[in-house]
């Protein structure tokens, strides 16, 4: 057998580890009437799931039609910390997966260190990815920008054609695929199918069956 060219997954976190999406859509769902420019669930669906907090707040700015105070979304942090205390559980699978899984595995996540590790440590993942947790705030440019997933490779020394990409939103496949990546589209949450479709890229819709399909990758 042939062996897979895969040295190391790069998981997204929130959707792919954690099945936050939804929980953070109603939340932002919330922050945004409070703020004064109103966003439907559809609307929020379509436009902010994956993306970086630049994306988010510019869109909120151009919908208000003014400026943000640097920091505004601090003021709301505690909603999405008691709304993960409540709700949060890792995506269905996923542990199995973790456990199977021989290559080496990160996190790569456009959320940044702190909450990233509350979600992790909230579904008790944490013990997979210690001191291989990288974020958007350790790179100039969050998703679909490649930065972050260059950034994570270099960091764990593999090239990016041995590293796959395992993420639920259009901006992440795009992302990966920027960075010379293979991308795996996990369509099991918010984000359809025909979003995540693409070159270089593997659409699935149960976590796991992940190992199978990373095995099978060839280079």
């Amino acid at each position: 057998m042939t062996q897979s060219p895969v040295e190391l997954v790069i998981f997204d976190c929130d959707g792919v580890l954690v099945d936050s999406e939804k929980i953070c859509v109603k939340v932002d769902a919330v922050i945004m009437a409070d703020l004064g420019c109103v966003f439907t669930e559809a609307e929020i669906i379509e436009r902010f799931v994956g993306s970086s907090t630049e994306v988010y707040t510019a869109a909120v700015e151009e919908r208000l039609g003014r400026r943000l105070e640097k920091g505004w979304q601090q003021r709301y942090e505690h909603l999405y910390d008691a709304a993960f205390e409540a709700e949060l559980t890792a995506v269905d699978g996923i542990t199995d997966v973790l456990n199977r899984l021989t290559t080496g595995v990160c996190v790569a996540s456009n959320g940044d260190h702190a909450g990233i590790r509350r979600s992790l440590d909230i579904t008790d993942l944490t013990r997979h990815f210690e001191n291989r947790i990288f974020s958007a705030a350790d790179v100039c440019r969050g998703k679909p920008a490649p930065d972050l997933f260059q950034h994570a490779a270099r960091s764990m020394g593999v090239p990016p054609e041995r590293c796959a990409v395992i993420e639920d939103s259009a901006y992440g496949v795009q992302a990966a695929r920027a960075a010379g990546m293979r991308a795996f589209g996990y369509c099991g949450g918010l984000t359809p199918a025909g979003r995540l479709e693409g070159p270089g890229t593997v659409v699935f819709d149960d976590m796991r069956v992940l190992p199978e399909l990373l095995a099978t990758v060839t280079a």
